[in-house]
């Protein structure tokens, strides 16, 4: 039995109604009660049905989370909540872009590491590289460490984006 003090990051998926204003209330409710967001994404997923899907990844206890997902599942606009990381097993992706900046060996060992990371060169200029990368954040976080001493730049990353496995949806 875990202790209900212990944290646990949790991948929330909401399905909501695509108008505007609900992801101004959704993120109100976390700040309203002081709650994190480590990572928040969101898009238009039905268009016919006019429908968005926010993926939200914070950290809490047992109870924190379980607050969280029943004040979600109480907004009006809000269709479903699922809590990934409860649900069974899903996936969770990142996309970045990725600058290093370096010349002579130095380019050379940031290709070699893009390589063995399968991120791709989408723009190279003779003093610089921008690599993407998709993947889980411990991966896109191991590929920045390497690329630090190398001559990482900037990083921009669009967040988690997660689905359940098999085939059960989200859907309403």
């Amino acid at each position: 039995m875990s202790d209900s003090n212990e944290m646990r990051a949790a991948t929330i998926a909401v399905l909501v109604e695509n108008e505007a204003g609900v992801l101004a209330r959704v993120i109100g409710l976390f700040s309203g009660r002081g709650y994190n967001i480590e990572s928040l994404t969101v898009a238009a997923v039905d268009e016919a049905r006019r429908l968005s899907r926010i993926t939200i990844v914070t950290t809490g206890t047992e109870m924190v989370i379980e607050q969280i997902k029943a004040q979600l599942d109480r907004l009006v606009p809000v269709h479903k909540v699922s809590d990934l990381t409860l649900d069974g097993p899903h996936l969770t992706r990142e996309l970045a872009l990725i600058k290093v900046v370096g010349k002579g060996e130095h380019r050379v060992e940031a290709l070699r590491l893009a390589d063995a990371f399968r991120a791709r060169v989408v723009d190279a200029t003779t003093e610089s590289f921008i690599f993407e990368m998709t993947g889980n954040a411990e991966k896109i976080d191991a590929f920045c460490a390497l690329m630090r001493p190398i001559g990482l730049a900037e990083v921009s990353r669009t967040g988690a984006v997660a689905m359940a496995r098999g085939p059960a949806g989200l859907a309403a």
